[in-house]
């Protein structure tokens, strides 16, 4: 029975599924495909947080497992627990490390403090670093082994999903960023590429099919990864590029956003946009939020009012709170008297 088939077989299971997920998500996407997207289909969700200058994804397997790519610098730890307690979740399955750079792990130690985990994954990069060694000691407090994280090694390997590294191919690195862990998760027909600060050196020794619909940028939109060799091998539908607003370093950098221009991909960028999160079914992908070069299809006109799951507020479009709204809690409507006979208030700031 091939995947697509083993889906049909659980669509009787999946709306139940569905309900116990303590995320609401908003049915207007963006959709990569001509079909309708069924929302009885099991769905997998991938949030690629805003944490500044770094890296964090959070996925939603349809098996109600979680895993956690990163986690930005110390300071976002707490909105990352918060984020992912407000999913419905108080504990990891999965997570892995993808290299010991602070944007990249500086909060893991506080996050697996608060949520309990199954299994980390990390390369046998080694530094020095009080941030790296106290990451180091928290797992072991936790009673915790560490995974190795390298090609050829599945996290997860089922009939639906598959989740593998293809990077690094290599034991040593004279450069950190190479010993990034790339990850390839596959749902069904839906597939991601998530590739840490993984560098050209790294990218041309994969020998993986890394052929994927979204790819998350590596090293931030920096010209030292992305080669245009190793986006022709991705092929991706859409672009994710984690960074800083204003930041040091010029990220992304315009020859990346050219080279992703030129191949028609829809870019989406966490300085500008917040965080982006996907959703798909195993066949359709749909985003929660319309590109910065417009190139997504199906782009879906704005409703006239924005509503705080959490808060039970109604908000303008426009109004500025509407920014600060996670994913999870955000739903549009035009219907404001419906809103208000449901409990919510109007918002103080905007006053609908």
């Amino acid at each position: 029975m091939n995947r697509l088939q083993k889906s049909l077989v659980m669509l009787f299971i999946s709306f139940l599924l569905i309900l116990q997920s303590g995320c609401i998500y908003n049915n207007n996407y963006n959709n990569n495909s001509s079909e309708a997207f069924s929302p009885d289909n099991l769905t997998l969700k991938v949030h690629i947080l805003d944490v500044g200058q770094g890296d964090s994804i959070f996925i939603e397997l349809p098996t109600n497992e979680t895993v956690l790519i990163d986690s930005g610098e110390k300071k976002y730890s707490d909105f990352i627990v918060s984020y992912i307690k407000n999913c419905g979740y108080t504990k990891l399955n999965y997570i892995v490390a993808t290299h010991p750079h602070a944007d990249h792990i500086g909060g893991l130690s506080e996050i697996i403090s608060e949520l309990d985990f199954d299994k980390i994954y990390m390369t046998n990069a080694i530094t020095t670093t009080s941030t790296y060694e106290k990451l180091l000691t928290t797992i072991q407090n936790k009673g915790k082994k560490i995974s190795r994280a390298k090609a050829g090694v599945s996290i997860i390997d089922t009939d639906s999903t598959l989740l593998e590294f293809v990077a690094p191919v290599e034991d040593e690195y004279d450069n950190l960023n190479n010993y990034s862990a790339v990850l390839k998760l596959e749902y069904y027909n839906n597939s991601f590429l998530f590739t840490g600060d993984a560098e050209k050196e790294s990218e041309e020794q994969i020998t993986a099919d890394i052929k994927a619909d979204v790819l998350k940028v590596g090293h931030h939109g920096s010209s030292s990864s992305t080669s245009d060799e190793f986006l022709k091998k991705v092929s991706p539908d859409y672009a994710v590029i984690s960074c800083g607003k204003n930041n040091d370093y010029g990220h992304p950098h315009t020859e990346i956003l050219e080279r992703l221009e030129e191949k028609n991909i829809a870019i989406f960028r966490t300085d500008l946009q917040g965080t982006i999160v996907f959703i798909c079914d195993g066949t359709n992908i749909k985003v929660n939020t319309q590109s910065v070069n417009n190139t997504s299809s199906s782009v879906v006109e704005k409703s006239l009012y924005v509503l705080n799951t959490s808060s039970m507020k109604i908000h303008k479009a426009g109004c500025s709170a509407v920014d600060s709204i996670a994913p999870g809690n955000y739903l549009e409507t035009n219907d404001y008297e419906k809103a208000i006979s449901q409990g919510y208030e109007p918002c103080k700031i905007c006053k609908p």
